[in-house]
C-alpha cells in the first residue's frame, strides 16, 4: 500500500525524490515506534535531530541561516508523508510549517541566527502558546500579558492545548502588552521564552480522545522575566503577525488531512476485499462500491483542490480566505471519509487493533485546530 501520488501538478521531480526519502524515514525511524509513542503519550525529543539530520525540518529556512531555501512543497510533502506512512504525530509540522515562519519573516537578525539552525538540526524543539482557557478560537480575549519592568517583560497567564507543550525548548508565546489599548488586538505580541526561564511551568500533558502520542499541554507563567529584545518583532503587531500566517498554517493541515484520508480509503479497500462477509468478498457488495466510488471521486476532487492552492501558496497568492476555504473543505472530507470507512469495517472498526479506529479518533480534532471550522465559515462568509 503506498500513497500514490502520480501525477501531481504541485511538485517537480525534485520533491519526488525528495519524497522518497522522507518515506525511508518515516518507515525506519517512526512508523515501527508510532504504537510505543502513542501508549508513552509523547514523542522521544531523541527522534528530532534524526530528522533534521536528514533534511526533514525547516526546509524552507533561507540557506544564510543554515536552511536550504526551498519551496513550501518539501514542507507539504513531510506532511502528507508523516500522515500516510508515519502513524503518529510527531509535531514536525508545526516547527516547520507555522513557527519557523515567524522567525524568518519578523525575528531580529539575532533571534534568526541564534534559533534558526538549531530548528534545522531538530537540537531546538519550538510551540506556539496562542490558546487559553476560556477564550479558544478568540485571540483578542487573551488575558495573558507582559509587562515592562526596565528592560525586561514580566509575563503572567496560562496557555492550553499547546503542541509540543512538552518537548518545547523554545515557546512563541502570544501577550497583552498593552491591557488599556481599542480594539484589543492592537495591544498584542509575539514574545520568545526560553523553556529553562525562572516562573515558567509545564502542566499536564494533556488527556486526548486521540492523537495520543502528540504532547499537548497546558503553560503557566508566573512572573516569567525576559528581556525586551525576546520581542518577536515590533510590539503590538502579534494580531497582525498571526493573521498573515494563518494561511499557510490552514494549508498545512489541509495537506495532512487529505493525505490521511486517502490512507483512511487505502485501508478500507483493502480490508473490504479480505474480509468474507455471506460467503463473498465485502467488496463484492454493491452498498461497499457504492459507498468506496463516492469517496474515490471526492478524493480525486480533492487532491485537484490541494495542488491548486499548494501552486497559489508557491507564488504568495493564497488568501487567508481560501487557506480557510482549504481548511473546512478537507477536515470535512476527512471526517466524512473515516466515519464511511470505520463504519465499512462493522464491529472491527471500533477496535484499537485496526488502523481506521486509531484515524477515526485523531481525524476528530481537525475541525478544531487552527480555528474551528465555524470560524472557517464566519472568514469566508466575510468576505463575500
Amino acid at each position: 500500500m503506498s500513497l500514490d501520488t502520480i501525477p501531481r501538478s504541485a511538485y517537480n521531480e525534485d520533491h519526488e525524490a525528495f519524497r522518497q526519502s522522507v518515506r525511508q524515514f518515516l518507515l525506519k525511524e517512526v512508523a515501527p515506534h508510532a504504537k510505543q509513542w502513542q501508549e508513552d503519550g509523547i514523542v522521544p525529543k531523541s527522534i528530532w535531530p534524526k530528522a533534521g539530520e536528514v533534511g526533514l525540518l525547516c526546509p524552507t529556512v533561507p540557506v544564510e541561516y543554515g536552511g536550504m531555501g526551498l519551496d513550501f512543497g518539501y514542507n507539504a510533502i513531510v506532511d502528507e508523508e508523516s500522515a500516510y506512512y508515519g502513524g503518529a504525530a510527531t509535531g514536525f509540522s508545526l516547527q516547520s510549517d507555522i513557527v519557523v515562519n515567524y522567525l524568518v519573516s519578523y525575528g531580529s537578525e539575532e533571534q534568526k541566527k541564534h534559533w534558526l539552525p538549531k530548528m534545522i538540526s531538530g537540537e531546538v524543539i519550538t510551540a506556539i502558546a496562542m490558546t487559553e482557557p476560556g477564550t479558544g478560537s478568540d485571540l483578542q480575549g487573551m488575558k495573558t500579558s507582559a509587562r515592562k519592568d526596565g528592560n525586561h517583560y514580566v509575563i503572567n497567564g496560562s496557555k492550553t492545548y499547546i503542541t509540543n507543550g512538552q518537548n518545547a525548548d523554545l515557546i512563541l508565546v502570544c501577550v497583552k502588552t498593552d491591557t488599556e489599548i481599542q480594539p484589543a488586538w492592537k495591544g498584542m505580541s509575539i514574545i520568545l521564552v526560553e523553556a529553562d526561564r525562572e516562573g515558567f511551568k509545564r502542566g499536564r500533558n494533556l488527556d486526548k480522545i486521540g492523537m495520543d502520542e502528540a504532547d499537548t499541554s497546558e503553560l503557566f507563567f508566573e512572573d516569567v522575566r525576559v528581556p525586551m529584545t525576546n520581542c518577536l518583532g515590533e510590539e503590538g503587531k502579534g494580531f497582525i503577525y498571526l493573521m498573515s500566517e494563518l494561511p499557510q498554517e490552514r494549508l498545512s493541515i489541509a495537506v495532512s488531512t487529505m493525505a490521511s484520508t486517502q490512507k483512511a480509503f487505502d485501508e478500507t479497500v483493502a480490508f473490504a476485499r479480505e474480509r468474507i462477509v455471506f460467503g463473498k468478498p465485502l467488496l463484492d457488495f454493491q452498498n461497499t462500491r457504492f459507498v468506496l466510488a463516492d469517496i474515490k471521486a471526492k478524493l480525486q476532487v480533492g487532491w485537484a483542490h490541494l495542488d491548486w492552492a499548494l501552486n497559489r501558496h508557491y507564488k504568495k497568492e493564497l488568501t487567508p480566505e481560501e487557506g480557510a476555504a482549504a481548511k473546512l473543505w478537507h477536515t470535512d472530507l476527512q471526517w466524512e471519509v473515516m466515519d464511511a470507512c470505520l463504519q465499512l469495517h462493522g464491529g472491527a472498526g471500533y477496535m484499537n487493533e485496526y488502523p481506521i479506529a486509531r484515524m477515526w479518533r485523531g481525524a476528530r480534532v481537525s475541525r478544531i485546530f487552527g480555528g474551528t471550522n465555524e470560524i472557517m465559515k464566519e472568514l469566508i462568509g466575510r468576505s463575500l
